[in-house]
């Protein structure tokens, strides 16, 4: 076999049959790309290499810049290596897959459609597929631990109801499908169950409409070895038996067996009848009965740790899932991160990691896991590129948006995350790199004395093509076709916008004095002296915005020399950086965001204000509600001491989020600003972004259960 190397272009050969299980094609492992569970830096991630690339490599490398704003911590090295722990659902590729870390072994399912003609095989499964004969999955609760999980599946005529959990160490799982009891079968003989070739009349009777795609189906559970982890999984006549450093797992299957010699695994595999309930447990071999007995209590744990929070129990559920159901192991940095979704990660290379979007998870998981948010904080910053500034987005393929930043955030989220766990060394670690992307903003972004957003020419090893547009400055404001910069042209020379942005400096003026208090706990008293001018000065620029007759702070266009109308929440976050005197904050409060001419209404805030020529399309930013606006609208109202408005959009912004969740499932991208649905098809809406939880959080502020932001340190 020979590999032909074309001129400038490099070839790879990729031989499938024992690679991991990624792609469901190996039953063995070998000595870990990521690293394994025996080496001697497990949990500290991949060293960051040395030196340049060699001349002439056209692969661009891929842990370049991963370490260098933070660096190796020991105790967060501990953290990581703690959290890596157990079973869950870390590969980001399948919502059935069940790996267990830091071992690796993954625990498969997938199910087989018989018919007459072109049968159905589900490979993997993700939340919010789109296309035709897809899969539709309704998410349900999920522990951050993954000690107990459900979701409901619908696919080609199958419905279907999967519970997962653990088991002391172990793994287990039931499979009900839909019309099914998962009682109904549990006192019977699991070998009478094998022996049983009766057909049950349940399933594929569950949705008429289905009816040409019903038929058999099978339940395919196989096992192998992630991300090239050490190891063996064999096949033998009880089951699969992996074989691992760390001891051997025997993985039982309980149903009416099956032998389909086509299905599409090359891993040892059971396959299992799809008629009635279906168990698998890895460990001890256990009956339905104990692992529905194994399942209920954990279930029941994690209703009792949602139950601490009273009313907002439901509230608590779906926030936690919100993010759990997209908290990953992501292999290239050996590290347990969360992320929007799945959906995203898939696109965008293996992860995505956004500018803003990830402080808010850091900041929403601290409610509950101290390690999770904390990590969250640190892999974050760990993606700041050579130029200091936190990206656009950072992604699996080892590309980043090198030439665009996004909202700075950082400053103020990580002030409340160091508010509810004060370690020294987790601020010690993320000051420095808070502080370089501070300074980064008026040197790249500086538009006539004002912050406008922008994109400028950088590295491209990954030759993305729209770099320096008007269409990569919007994707720097997290609002990329907001109706604010329609009509604002994009100067090359400045390489911004031609709007100075009343939003972007006021989030700019908030971080410098988050960072000034976070430097006095430091002891670096210059540092909170350069913040505290800076944020003087961008204020006091920022003042000249104000529009007397308007009540606003409103942006300015500089290439027209005068006020831009169009109008969205950014607009009220000088009440964040604290820049208003009392009259002119009352203002903005009573004749615009109450206005429901403009902002208020049933389902709270539109994205741009009701009388704007967009804002019936709802699409995207034109209209729709979206999580950070609501959230830091929120805590500018409670800066500005405005505590009943801001506790009525908490109520409203719950109401909707709860109603979601309860009604699909759903913790959605966006909301629809007229009927506050997520689904409403004039959106364009990710229906499970992680980033929605911001919308329930508040309430968890509102009821002391987080710091009130407005507190001192």
């Amino acid at each position: 076999m020979r590999i032909r190397m074309f001129s400038g272009v490099a070839a790879v050969l990729v031989l499938a049959f024992v690679t991991g299980c990624g792609d469901r094609g190996a039953s063995t492992g070998a000595d870990a790309e990521s690293g394994g569970p025996d080496r001697p830096d497990a949990g500290a991630g991949p060293p960051t290499p040395a030196g340049a690339q060699p001349p002439g490599d056209p692969w661009p490398d891929r842990h370049s810049e991963y370490h260098d704003s933070v660096g190796d911590v020991p105790e967060y090295r501990a953290i990581q290596a703690g959290l890596a722990r157990g079973w869950n659902t870390w590969d980001s590729r399948d919502v059935l897959r069940y790996v267990l870390l830091p071992e690796g072994l993954a625990v498969d399912l997938a199910i087989k459609r018989h018919a007459w003609l072109e049968e159905g095989y589900l490979n993997d499964a993700l939340i919010g597929r789109r296309g035709d004969d897809v899969e539709t999955i309704r998410p349900g609760v999920h522990a951050l631990d993954g000690s107990y999980m459900r979701l409901e599946i619908d696919w080609q005529g199958l419905a279907a109801t999967v519970e997962a959990g653990h088991a002391g160490g172990d793994l287990v799982v039931l499979v009900t499908p839909g019309g099914a009891d998962s009682t109904e079968f549990v006192g019977q003989n699991e070998s009478a169950m094998a022996d049983n070739d009766q057909k049950s009349p349940l399933v594929g009777q569950n949705r008429p409409e289905m009816a040409d795609k019903s038929g058999p189906y099978e339940l395919i559970v196989s096992a192998g070895l992630a991300w090239n982890r050490p190891g063996v999984v064999e096949s033998t006549e009880g089951g699969p038996v992996a074989r691992l450093p760390s001891g051997s797992h025997p993985i039982h299957v309980i149903g009416t067996t099956e032998r389909d010699p086509y299905t599409e695994t090359l891993l040892p595999h059971r396959i299992v009848r799809l008629d009635r309930p279906a168990g698998i447990s890895t460990g001890r071999p256990r009956t339905l009965v104990d692992i529905r007995a194994a399942l209920a209590a954990a279930e029941q744990s994690l209703h009792a740790r949602a139950d601490r929070y009273g009313a907002l129990a439901d509230a608590y559920l779906a926030i936690t899932s919100g993010i759990a159901w997209n908290t990953i192991y992501e292999p290239r940095h050996d590290r347990v991160v969360s992320t929007v979704g799945r959906l995203w990660n898939q696109e965008y290379g293996g992860v995505a990691l956004f500018g803003w979007d990830n402080f808010f998870l850091a900041y929403m998981t601290g409610l509950d896991n101290r390690e999770l948010a904390l990590a969250n904080v640190i892999e974050h910053l760990r993606g700041a590129t050579a130029e200091g500034f936190l990206p656009n987005d950072n992604r699996g393929n080892g590309s980043k948006s090198w030439d665009r930043s996004q909202p700075p955030v950082g400053g103020i989220m990580v002030r409340e995350v160091y508010r509810r766990y004060p370690e020294p060394w987790f601020l010690e670690a993320a000051f420095d790199p808070l502080l370089a992307w501070n300074r980064w903003w008026p040197t790249k972004r500086l538009n006539e004395g004002l912050l406008s957003y922008g994109s400028h020419e950088a590295r491209n090893p990954f030759d993305e093509p729209a770099v320096r547009t008007k269409t990569t400055a919007g994707y720097e404001s997290g609002m990329d076709d907001s109706p604010m910069y329609e009509d604002v042209p994009f100067n090359r020379e400045k390489n911004t916008l031609e709007l100075q942005d009343v939003g972007l400096t006021s989030l700019y003026i908030a971080d410098c004095l988050a960072l000034a208090e976070l430097a006095g706990l430091l002891g670096r008293d210059a540092e909170a002296v350069e913040l505290t001018d800076r944020a003087r000065a961008f204020s006091e620029a920022l003042d000249e915005l104000w529009v007397e007759d308007r009540g606003y702070y409103l942006n300015y266009r500089t290439d027209l020399g005068r006020p831009s109308t169009r109008r969205s929440p950014t607009l009220f976050y000088p009440l964040l950086a604290g820049v208003p005197a009392a009259p002119r904050a009352e203002r903005m409060i009573r004749e615009h965001l109450l206005n429901p001419a403009e902002f208020w209404g049933d389902y709270v805030l539109p994205s741009t204000t009701r009388d704007d020529p967009s804002f019936p399309r709802q699409r995207y930013w034109k209209g729709a509600i979206w999580p950070p606006l609501n959230f830091l609208t929120y805590l500018g109202l409670r800066r500005a001491g405005a505590y009943d408005v801001a506790s009525e959009l908490s109520q409203r912004s719950l109401d909707m989020f709860v109603s979601e969740w309860h009604r699909k499932g759903y913790v959605s991208e966006n909301y629809s600003s007229i009927t506050g649905a997520g689904d409403d098809e004039r959106l364009s809406s990710d229906p499970f972004h992680s980033w929605g939880a911001l919308f329930g959080i508040l309430a968890f502020i509102e009821a002391g259960h987080l710091a009130a932001p407005e507190g001192g340190l």
